[in-house]
């Protein structure tokens, strides 16, 4: 059984991600309160572990590629490293491309969603730094059964989904949200095309959150003017 996933996110009134971007705090409002938000609702959650996307992992694992002559070829199965207890940092990442050189991300066990056809010497390479790696099929966006192997083989029962708005929009897609929890800042961004919370690209008429609705369950004004919510996500009626 997959974990449940909620899906944690700071944004800016109009939705957007980036708080570099984002209009100053207000006189008399302290900036580092309103970031602290964030982790301290995070480490509220107890979760077994957090999931991004790609281009955030790279920035956050900051290894670099290594060339490892005479790879193996092993077959496209899960494979386990050494958790040692460790919450999990998933990577979503289906070329291959994130470079870790340890096993850990920020002191949680690395593991790493791919495709099939990335190559052995990457496998390798994950296999030599101590990271974890899953399957999600051969182009690595099957994320169902990426999910399902998370809670089989790893054990996890609660997930943060914290990725851009391109992977939050996946899973969207698959059905794979339990839950929304928004901090919104009291600011805004104010530029057309930025990212957002949820960014699925595809047909106009094939939105991402069709047959799903929203239940608010909390709604909180935090010191400095943030607004917490929290919507469960539902079978949409009819």
């Amino acid at each position: 059984m997959r974990p449940h996933i909620i899906c944690h996110m700071g944004t800016s009134i109009d939705g957007r991600l980036h708080p570099s971007r984002f209009t100053a705090v207000a006189a008399g409002i302290s900036a580092s309160v309103l970031r602290g938000h964030y982790e301290r609702i995070h480490d509220g959650f107890d979760a077994d572990g957090w999931i991004i996307g790609r281009k955030t992992m790279s920035e956050m694992a900051k290894g670099t590629e290594r060339h490892i002559a005479n790879a193996l070829r092993v077959p496209r199965e899960t494979h386990v490293a050494r958790r040692h207890g460790r919450k999990l940092a998933v990577g979503i990442d289906p070329s291959g491309r994130v470079h870790y050189g340890k096993d850990n991300v920020g002191g949680d066990h690395a593991v790493a969603v791919l495709g099939e056809h990335v190559s052995d010497v990457y496998l390798a390479e994950l296999r030599e730094d101590g990271v974890s790696y899953i399957f999600a099929g051969p182009k690595g966006d099957d994320l169902p059964r990426a999910m399902e192997q998370l809670g089989s083989v790893f054990g996890v029962k609660k997930m943060l989904l914290e990725g851009g708005g391109g992977i939050n929009g996946a899973f969207l897609k698959h059905r794979l949200i339990d839950e929304f929890s928004t901090l919104i800042h009291p600011a805004v961004d104010g530029v057309a095309g930025t990212q957002s919370i949820v960014d699925y690209h595809g047909p106009d008429d094939d939105r991402p959150g069709a047959g799903q609705a929203l239940r608010l369950t909390h709604c909180e004004t935090l010191e400095g003017g943030m607004v917490w919510l929290r919507h469960a996500v539902e079978r949409a009626p009819g």
